[in-house]
């Protein structure tokens, strides 16, 4: 059974052209009528280091410096039951930007937000698909299975967004990286509530 993308949030790059950052925008979680069917919360814990509650402001990749640029929040489910939701940073190098805006003016960048809409749709697709999401038996509590899945997601998503953006900085010279925010994970075992909050606007 093919999975299917069940949410995602669509978003703009005036923050990437103005080279200015959003904050995380707080969803209510999805409400249950069975304690079984809560979503599991991946603790601040397991964020990278020196993220805390709050995402860094700058990364390193290679030797450019990337500014937050923008927060989306998206998520899947993988199947009826299994899924997972949370904030997804895309980063880039303001040099880049105000390069590409001399040279090709700020409307290029409504090309870019298509672009990395689709790569950050699949490569999300990708890190849920290669998560085994199921309930570990060998955990040794919730904490710890907790800390499994998000370690996991991340590391897949990770490794998912490797070749989508390499192709994308090689057609379009501009440095971006995007990563999964560790604390705002949200994974769902019995029962995917995953929605569309954009479906009314």
């Amino acid at each position: 059974m093919t999975p299917s993308v069940k949410f995602l949030i669509p978003f703009t790059l005036l923050a990437l052209a103005a080279c200015s950052s959003q904050t995380v925008k707080q969803d209510p979680q999805p409400t249950t009528t069975n304690d079984t069917d809560k979503p599991i919360v991946a603790p601040a814990a397991i964020a990278e280091p020196g993220s805390g509650q709050n995402p860094p402001m700058t990364i390193m990749k290679g030797r450019k410096k990337l500014n937050l640029v923008r927060i989306m929040d998206g998520g899947i489910c993988k199947n009826e039951f299994q899924g997972a939701k949370g904030a997804f940073l895309l980063y880039a190098d303001p040099k880049d930007i105000e390069r590409i805006k001399r040279e090709k003016g700020t409307a290029v960048f409504s090309t870019f937000q298509t672009k990395i809409e689709a790569i950050s749709a699949d490569v999300l697709q990708a890190a849920i698909d290669n998560t085994n999401l199921a309930e570990d038996p060998f955990a040794l509590g919730e904490d710890e299975a907790q800390e499994k899945l998000a370690h996991a997601l991340v590391n897949n998503f990770r490794t998912a967004a490797i070749e989508p953006v390499a192709s994308f900085q090689k057609e379009t010279s501009l440095t971006i990286d995007i990563s999964a925010f560790p604390p705002s994970l949200v994974f769902y075992q019995k029962g995917c509530e995953v929605t569309d909050a954009e479906s009314d606007s």
